[in-house]
Parts: C-alpha cells; sequence; structure tokens
C-alpha cells in the first residue's frame, strides 16, 4: 500500500454517500458539464468543445463515495462510472431516471441504494488518485464476492414491482 501500484483486499461495504452520486458530462468529449444547466432549462454547451449538450443529450456518470472495511482498517474511497456500474447494473443516466419515475423512492432513494449495497463483500482494487488534490483512494474494479450478490437496479425494480425497461 506504500507505493503507487494499485492494490487488491477483501473488504465489506459499510457506508455511501448517497447526497451527490453522480455528475454530468458532455456526450462528445466527457469534459464536466454544471450541475444546474440553466435556471431556463436550456442545455449549456460544452466550453472546452463547444458541443451543444442536448444533441445528443450529455449524460451523467456515477461518482459515489464509499466507505469499505478491510479486516485491518476502514478507508474512504471513490467509485467512479465504471466501477459502480458492478455495483449498480446501470447507467447513471439509468438510475436517475428510475428514480424520477417513483417518485416516493426520490430522496431516500439513493439512500436506500446504499442500504441495498450495506454489508456486502467485494474483492475491490484500489489506487492512489493521479491528481494530487484528490482526498480519496481510487476504486479501480470491484468483483463481488457473494454468488448471489445482485446488483442495486435489479433489486429496485422488484421492489417496486418493475419489469427490465419498463418505468
Amino acid at each position: 500500500m506504500e507505493g503507487d501500484e494499485p492494490w487488491t483486499l477483501m473488504c465489506g461495504l459499510v457506508a455511501m454517500d448517497h447526497t451527490n452520486f453522480c455528475y454530468r458530462v458532455c456526450s462528445a468529449c466527457e469534459r464536466t458539464l454544471p450541475d444546474a444547466l440553466t435556471t431556463n432549462s436550456t442545455p449549456s454547451p460544452c466550453n472546452f468543445c463547444n458541443f451543444n449538450a442536448s444533441k445528443p443529450p450529455s449524460k451523467r456518470l456515477f461518482r459515489l463515495l464509499v466507505s469499505i472495511a478491510s479486516d485491518t482498517k476502514v478507508f474512504v474511497v471513490i467509485c467512479f462510472d465504471r466501477a459502480a456500474r458492478v455495483l449498480f447494473g446501470c447507467s447513471a443516466d439509468e438510475f436517475f431516471d428510475f428514480a424520477k419515475f417513483h417518485p416516493f423512492a426520490v430522496g431516500k432513494f439513493s439512500a436506500t441504494a446504499g442500504k441495498i449495497l450495506e454489508g456486502e463483500m467485494f474483492r475491490m482494487t484500489l489506487s492512489k488518485p493521479k491528481n494530487g488534490n484528490a482526498q480519496h483512494l481510487r476504486v479501480v474494479s470491484v468483483v463481488p464476492l457473494r454468488s448471489g450478490f445482485r446488483p442495486v437496479i435489479e433489486t429496485l425494480r422488484e421492489l417496486y414491482g418493475v419489469k427490465r425497461g419498463g418505468s
């Protein structure tokens, strides 16, 4: 863990910060866009590539702050889109849309996702951040250890009685 090489550990998911689980990016260049597009609901163009983020639409990517526990230590790590998709079983846009179509789930929705994952065991590969300003270790890969593991979206669809592809 002292070097810059990624390392793998077995861990349990202790908690997930559900207040800010995703961010919006330009569909063309994947640069971060402002959270609130504008007050009049017109999409803002990407300042980097001058691509109008509404054609094709901008997209959301996961950014999850997660507490995990190994046998010796508790870590706060960050799961970006590729690793978070393993946990959620869908894209951030699909998860956001599911929440939008289930109003009773909004607010407590991503908290419910955290409860679904709480206590699950994983094999995670972690790395130090490449950005010097970053605070948290990065999850490079995640593999569920329980043979019956179901991603969050599957559990939520069952909980809300939604068939795959429906809302």
